[in-house]
């Protein structure tokens, strides 16, 4: 089928420039589309009046200073028009989430609707070039030889979306294109008792959500760095999954509380659980009734695995001490598997009652290496259950005092593995680091480990209490 014999609906290839990336902080200071429609090529090209400072590294970028833009009308002047440019066309973006947040954003300051149909084309280029490493527009450009007029101006670049649609229309097809659209811009089913507004109200920020059925009795609890791409993915995925399709069903409200990064999300998610219990969340428990296992060396040298209740635990303070465990039964059969695992003597480990001379059951069914009769040296023995209880050693709290880790505009504030808060500010940071020691929390101190053991190591604030 020859491309021209197939129509699309109308798109509008879409670019601006803007002062940063914060859709509420910072404003647009160019808007460039090419709209690609039945009848041709329409250009429209505005420079926008941001009515703040532009900072000098986006200038640099850009090639647009104040004195462009002074004298040029605002955004609120050209929304109007713009609307008018835009209605009842297909947004195209290279990674449109920004461009459409922030005209999104700049419309409902001056009180204008805007929810067009969205089409990104980072997403359009995985779907059709998986093979490709990367899907900026750089690569892009240099992947598909597409001509640069004016990198970072604002029609330059929708210019490029143009070329770099062409570009999969002579490859694919026009058909194909238009099932790619309707892939990517098709709209999943919403709940029955979801009202479309409050979708559309759900921030694209990292947080928590939260499910309600009837009598506000909550359903799910999630959390993402994307806020409404998850909770979408959801009715996406209850086309097709069965759990899904029954959460569905049965949601008559959401909420959502934003957090500063992903870190924060994980901590909310995990508090949120165990406080609401949402009935088709995995029952996240309670540290209360932790327990773990220190190493004793009793007068003959054998280390003994001893058995530290939530009575004696201190989390973050004690140097030998491995688990952590729910309760004694669990620590029992955790010492028990690694026992059999590993060929370790079960009268050595006080599971079973030791009597000199005669060996452990262990070591009659060929699961024990004969530790009890000496068969296996004690000093081997122990460094073979050092060496196993290693991988599930509780790591001494490595700071002085309290910390900080920041997280976009927020500091959340730990100390010895237990999360204390989240500070805006020094005197709120001063303030939670004084409040006394919080509840030590297994899943907390594992999120937090894993934090700092990467990406937000480098985010640490260091201080001490007041």
């Amino acid at each position: 089928m020859d491309i021209n014999e197939v129509s699309y609906p109308d798109l509008a290839f879409v670019d601006i420039e803007t002062t940063g990336s914060h859709f509420d902080r910072d404003r647009i200071t160019e808007i460039g589309i090419k709209t690609l429609a039945n009848d041709g090529i329409q250009v429209w090209e505005r420079l926008i009046n941001p009515q703040t400072f532009i900072p000098q590294n986006i200038q640099r970028l850009t090639g647009i200073s104040p004195q462009m833009v002074e004298g040029q009308p605002s955004f609120d002047q050209v929304a109007k028009e713009l609307k008018q440019e835009l209605e009842g066309k297909i947004f195209v973006a290279h990674n449109a989430r920004f461009d459409y947040g922030f005209i999104k954003a700049s419309f409902k300051r001056v009180g204008i609707d805007f929810k067009p149909k969205v089409l990104c084309t980072v997403k359009l280029s995985r779907l059709l070039f998986p093979e490709q490493p990367r899907h900026n527009l750089d690569t892009i450009i240099n992947a598909h030889g597409l001509q640069v007029s004016a990198r970072h101006r604002a029609l330059g670049d929708a210019d490029l979306l143009l070329q770099f649609w062409r570009v999969c229309e002579a490859k694919f097809g026009a058909e194909k294109l238009n099932e790619v659209i309707n892939q990517l811009i098709g709209n999943p089913s919403l709940p029955p008792n979801i009202d479309r507004d409050l979708i559309d109200s759900i921030p694209d920020t990292p947080g928590c959500y939260i499910f309600y059925g009837d009598n506000k009795t909550p359903l799910y609890i999630g959390k993402s760095i994307s806020l409404r791409n998850r909770v979408m993915g959801h009715f996406q995925g209850a086309l097709t999954q069965r759990k899904e399709m029954k959460l569905s069903l049965q949601i008559r409200d959401i909420d959502w509380i934003e957090t500063s990064g992903e870190l924060g999300a994980l901590i909310l998610e995990s508090r949120l659980i165990k406080e609401r219990m949402p009935s088709m969340n995995i029952k996240l428990r309670r540290s209360k009734d932790l327990c773990g296992w220190s190493l004793v060396e009793d007068e003959s040298g054998v280390l003994l695995p001893q058995l530290v209740t939530h009575h004696q635990l201190a989390p973050g303070l004690q140097e030998n001490l491995y688990g952590l465990f729910y309760s004694k039964r669990e620590a029992h059969s955790y010492l028990k598997a690694i026992a059999k695992k590993h060929h370790l003597c079960e009268a050595l480990l006080g599971l079973e009652k030791r009597v000199e001379g005669k060996s452990c059951f262990g070591y009659q069914v060929k699961q024990c290496g004969g530790a009890c009769l000496n068969l296996t040296p004690i000093t081997l023995h122990n460094l073979q259950l050092k060496t196993v209880l290693e991988l599930f050693k509780i790591q001494v709290w490595p700071y002085s005092g309290p910390i900080a880790i920041k997280e976009g505009g927020e500091m959340i504030v730990i100390d010895k593995w237990c999360y204390l808060g989240t500070a805006i500010n020094q005197d709120e940071l001063y303030e939670l680091a004084e409040s006394g020691d919080a509840e030590f929390d297994l899943d907390i101190y594992k999120i937090v480990k894993k934090a700092l053991s990467g990406a937000y190591k480098q985010q640490v604030i260091h201080f001490s209490a007041q």
